[in-house]
């Protein structure tokens, strides 16, 4: 891995100028023959970086957030950051695993946060990887609090939500005329208290509905939306590993699903995408080339 790491390190730069220089080929004049991609920023000491590292697709990562990676003195990371993306951070940089899996949270978010705030105030530029964005369902807010505290310096770096990287695995958009004029990205977790969804609320036919981590509540929420007035042939998709190269999926309604999930398990983690937009994946050229279990 560390004989990985070091090629990658030193290839990704490499590419990037060569991908620079045949793009700015064709190009004649002054004003523009200096055009040079953004890869000189600075990550500063004391500093931390709340970085998205994708949806697991390396070549997914965005042009910042591989820069950081390779400057950075510690990077804190989580279970959903891929091997590829891992490879990029420099022999010698500290590492420090956090991950969370379902039931078993090896860090305590607060413990997070207090590592956090230690390796800044030692003066290290630190990277806090989370996979996807991590604005979204990542614990950002909290991570931001423990920084402002401590009236330390921190950056947002977005990435590439698991809901893009899904959807465009499987071929289609998020919203369509046609099939959907709002989008919602709900989370399944249900960890407060009265957290139950409105399922009346939720229960529109011209949207579509994104619950991350969700994987162990299919059933409850099919039999929910179905409640709350969708028709049993609502299309539902459920997306496992989205962009990677194992990456597996299921559709059907939300009259079928559990059965079909029962008969043919899915890996976590996994998106759940309820609406009509669905259907399209069956028209869809993109999708042929995906790992479809129906």
């Amino acid at each position: 891995m560390r004989t990985l790491a070091k090629q990658l390190t030193q290839k990704w730069p490499e590419a990037l100028m060569r991908f620079g220089l045949r793009a700015l080929a064709p190009l004649q004049d002054d004003a523009t023959a200096n055009i040079r991609l953004p890869l000189s920023g600075e990550c500063r000491a004391g500093t931390v970086y709340l970085v998205g590292a994708g949806s697991g697709d390396v070549e997914l990562l965005t042009l910042k957030a591989a820069r950081l990676l390779m400057q950075a003195d510690a990077v804190v990371y989580d279970r959903l950051v891929g091997d590829d993306v891992l490879a990029l951070i420099p022999p010698g940089t500290e590492r420090y695993y956090v991950g969370k899996a379902r039931g078993h949270h090896s860090v305590p978010q607060a413990d997070i946060g207090h590592l956090l705030v230690s390796l800044a105030l030692a003066g290290k530029s630190v990277v806090r990887l989370k996979g996807g964005d991590p604005g979204v369902f990542g614990r950002m807010g909290e991570e931001l609090a423990a920084l402002a505290q401590a009236s330390l310096s921190a950056h947002i770096v977005p990435g590439i939500t698991a809901a893009s990287a899904a959807a465009a695995g499987m071929g289609i958009p998020l919203t369509d005329r046609s099939h959907a004029q709002q989008l919602r990205f709900i989370t399944a977790q249900l960890c407060r208290e009265g957290g139950t969804p409105d399922w009346a609320a939720l229960a529109r036919q011209d949207e579509t509905l994104v619950f991350y981590m969700g994987l162990s509540k299919v059933e409850a929420i099919c039999h929910g939306l179905r409640q709350a007035g969708l028709p049993d042939t609502w299309p539902i998709m459920l997306v496992a590993n989205a962009s990677q190269p194992d990456q597996q999926s299921l559709t059907g309604t939300l009259a079928s699903m559990p059965d079909q999930l029962r008969d043919q398990p899915l890996p976590s983690p996994c998106l759940i995408m309820v609406g009509s937009v669905v259907s399209m994946v069956a028209h869809s050229p993109a999708a042929r080339g995906a790992t479809l279990a129906r």
